[in-house]
């Protein structure tokens, strides 16, 4: 049985007959973050995550390296995740974990260790999508949209438009037809020689600089889909040539020492203006989404939504539309079990539990 609350939000009879708390051990380990998190009632009491410096030198992740990492970091996570909401293991009612989509190495320390855990402790799995979660980081904080709502979710690997009737009816009405967004904040940061993380320090040094300075294409993508393999070999000729021109010809190609000496003369520039065009790009669609499905609860989420030009753009064109706009804490913008375990919280409720059968998968599609 199904009821809307006074406050728009669904609330979901158990089926299950449950009167008690419910607690929920929530693993991630889609890529080189390994984290785990309680929430109890639809609460987060602890959200830990282990980073992996071991990429840095590589200039990016190692999925071996990466799945190692997670062999060693996944006991201790798992531990002060459950120290620090002062939680017991016999207290947990399911087990849920990242199925889908990642690295496949990462994944499988990840979905092992769950189905490990809930078969020992006789409970519950729940397996989650990695970028349903994404959606529903922002239903973790109290002030949260109502539905339906249209969530903008951006990462390094996946730019979509998300329309959310529910926490757990959701549909993508538009994504990228090639790269994502976050792939051209990173593609960027290595052309200028930025260190890995780049996505990051891009937008570190946007903050200092002028955004309209240079001039980048927006592409003219149909309908609520994104493309930025146009824009990545725009910033491409444009370094090569050392800013004389940013159109797709290789006719003139700076000299090495040119080009370094443009990027250090010009970097807060440059950075600001590629991160203006990449916002622009994401905010248009998102204006055309909310026009056309005629929707005013707003929502970002993904790694890249922890990016202050498009937190700052989102607050901005919302007091312009007249929408409410919800942007997640920094801590659940990138890779973290919270929002696992908010998502498991809404499965349970509808009792949408998987069997030790399931595996994980590196690409699985979701709606």
């Amino acid at each position: 049985m199904e009821r809307q609350s006074n406050n728009g939000h669904e609330e979901i009879c158990r089926k299950d007959g449950h009167s008690g708390d419910l607690t929920i051990l929530a693993i991630e380990s889609s890529c080189d973050d390994t984290s785990a998190a309680i929430c109890k009632n639809g609460k987060i009491l602890s959200n830990i995550t282990a980073n992996q410096a071991v990429h840095e030198k590589y200039g990016g992740v190692v999925p071996e390296l990466a799945s190692r990492a997670h062999l060693q970091n996944i006991v201790p996570v798992v531990s002060e995740a459950l120290r620090f909401a002062d939680c017991k293991l016999t207290s947990i009612d399911a087990i849920a974990f990242t199925q889908a989509p990642g690295l496949i190495g990462s994944l499988l320390v990840g979905t092992q260790f769950a189905k490990s855990l809930a078969l020992s402790l006789d409970k519950p799995l729940i397996a989650v999508h990695h970028m349903q979660a994404h959606v529903l980081a922002n239903l973790i904080a109290d002030d949260k949209p109502s539905f339906p709502f249209l969530c903008l979710t951006v990462s390094g690997g996946h730019t979509q438009i998300v329309l959310c009737k529910s926490a757990t009816q959701m549909k993508v009405i538009g994504e990228t037809i090639d790269d994502a967004a976050g792939e051209a904040f990173d593609k960027t940061a290595k052309l200028l020689g930025l260190p890995y993380p780049g996505g990051p320090l891009v937008d570190k040094y946007a903050r200092e600089g002028n955004p309209n300075r240079f001039q980048f294409p927006e592409p003219k993508i149909p309908e609520l889909n994104f493309s930025f393999s146009g824009l990545k070999t725009s910033i491409l000729y444009f370094l090569k040539n050392a800013g004389t021109s940013n159109v797709f010809k290789e006719e003139f190609t700076a000299s090495e020492e040119n080009r370094k000496q443009f990027i250090e003369e010009n970097l807060a520039d440059i950075c600001a203006s590629v991160q203006h065009r990449i916002v622009s790009i994401l905010i248009n669609k998102l204006k055309k989404a909310a026009k056309e499905y005629s929707i005013d609860q707003i929502c970002i989420a993904g790694g890249v939504s922890a990016n202050s030009g498009l937190r700052e753009a989102l607050k901005e064109t919302g007091a312009k539309m007249g929408w409410q706009t919800f942007i997640p804490a920094f801590e659940y913008c990138t890779d973290n079990a919270a929002m696992i375990a908010i998502t498991a919280h809404f499965k349970y409720l509808k009792n949408d539990f998987s069997d030790l059968s399931i595996s994980p998968s590196p690409r699985a599609v979701w709606e």
